[in-house]
């Protein structure tokens, strides 16, 4: 896969994250992949994920799949 040219992404928050800080994560629909970044860490490293992968990864956590706090 080559790197997703992310200049122009536009990037958001769940509407479930506070605006107080915290672990946050943004995404960004740059097709055919998603990105992925920390909120606290906005020019650190980025993930890019397959739609799909996100996607379903996504339908896991809604689901409560994942032991996550």
């Amino acid at each position: 896969m080559t790197k997703p040219d992310l200049s122009t992404a536009k990037w958001r928050k769940s509407s479930h994250s506070g605006h107080d800080g915290g672990n946050c994560i943004e995404v960004a629909n740059i097709s055919p992949v998603v990105a992925v970044r920390d909120s606290k860490d906005p020019d650190g490293p980025k993930l890019a994920f397959g739609a799909s992968a996100w996607r379903a990864f996504a339908e896991r956590i809604k689901a409560d799949a994942h032991d996550l706090p």
